[in-house]
């Protein structure tokens, strides 16, 4: 059975860091992702990252400030957040997929609970 967890969410004020962790158990998968979804809003892309690290992509609202890495030995995923605004504000999910690197949510085949990302003005 696979499973995603993710942890790592709190209130924070804006220009503060989070480090958000997600930790996979069942399979290994070839990439691994990170979404939020604010109130009122559809889910985006944040980051994601292949098996080897070798590849890694962000979303332009993110870029420069956040940085997502993996520990294959633990099967799990990071994403450090710096610089935080207050547009950053959602619920964050981890999200795993056997295919190619994507910003297409419907092309992840796992997804955690979400873990909740507040930032203070």
């Amino acid at each position: 059975q696979v499973q995603l967890v993710e942890s790592g969410g709190g209130l924070v004020q804006a220009g503060g860091s989070l480090r958000l962790s997600c930790a996979a158990s069942g399979r290994t998968f070839n990439v691994m992702g990170w979404f939020r979804q604010a109130p009122g809003k559809e889910r985006e892309f944040v980051a994601g990252i292949t098996w080897s690290g070798g590849r890694r992509y962000y979303a332009d609202a993110v870029k420069g400030r956040f940085t997502i890495s993996r520990d294959n030995a633990k099967n799990t995923v990071y994403l450090q957040l710096n610089s935080l605004k207050p547009e950053d504000t959602g619920l964050y999910y981890c999200a795993a997929a056997t295919g190619g690197l994507t910003v297409r949510p419907g092309a992840y085949d796992y997804w955690g609970q979400g873990t909740q990302v507040t930032v203070s003005s």
